[in-house]
């Protein structure tokens, strides 16, 4: 069978060409989509199981209603829509640092761009999500903050983002939470014990699950990590 590829975008990026392709795999009979930054690819509709682990593991830490939700990288949607099928969330915000990728959405090219951009509670926003948490907050803090850009806290896309993960990061972007509130992150390692342990100098509960997921291409089971922790309330 010839595999048939369709290249839906192109952009050259500060850290590499982003391309966006959609291509039909053997293995499940069905069209997907990928993205490739440079030589590396970055995430495909074909294993989406651990992008809505992020959302669902990491909502049901959260507590109260009219959950205000930050996402950092949209990718390909799939964390944010799972969020946003929670009934409690009530405002979305999703920072991505390529316009690219925004704009993938905002022209409905991806299989849930629809659903993401068209309920009123999500804002997509073109920032560095990194910068961003760096600062002192300068809005309302969040009941959730959801983090899936680079592969693992030990392997990044790029070197800048690598302070997040220590524990003068990690107390940087709890500053943007609400007491109580939750950070999850995605990521493709398996459980790291000295990055846990640096999340527990600032979270409460901080775990690691392993989420396993059928492989279509390998015939086996793939698995990816989702991090936890609940910042302490203070009243």
């Amino acid at each position: 069978m010839i595999v048939r590829f369709d290249e839906l975008d192109w952009q050259p990026t500060p850290m590499g060409d982003l391309t966006l392709r959609r291509r039909f795999e053997p293995a499940v009979a069905a069209l997907i989509y990928e993205v490739k930054l440079g030589d590396e690819y970055l995430m495909s509709s074909l294993f989406t199981v651990a992008e809505e682990a992020l959302a669902t593991l990491g909502l049901a830490e959260a507590s109260g209603d009219r959950l205000a939700v930050l996402v950092g990288g949209l990718g390909l949607g799939y964390t944010a829509v799972a969020a946003l099928r929670d009934d409690r969330v009530g405002a979305l915000t999703v920072i991505d640092a390529l316009p690219a990728v925004i704009g993938w959405h905002e022209r409905e090219l991806l299989p849930v761009s629809t659903e993401l951009v068209g309920d009123a509670r999500t804002t997509l926003v073109h920032d560095d999500f990194f910068a961003v948490v760096r600062r002192a907050p300068e809005g309302p803090r969040y009941d959730a903050i959801l983090l899936d850009v680079d592969h693992s806290p030990r392997h990044q896309l790029d070197p800048s983002h690598a302070d997040l993960y220590t524990v003068p990061g990690l107390r940087s972007l709890a500053r943007h939470l609400h007491d109580g509130g939750v950070f999850a992150l995605w990521s493709d390692d398996p459980p790291d014990d000295a990055f846990l342990a640096d999340l527990a100098q600032v979270f409460d509960g901080a775990s690691a699950h392993v989420v396993d997921f059928d492989n279509p291409v390998t015939g086996g089971v793939s698995s990816n990590t989702v991090y936890t922790g609940r910042l302490r309330a203070t009243s």
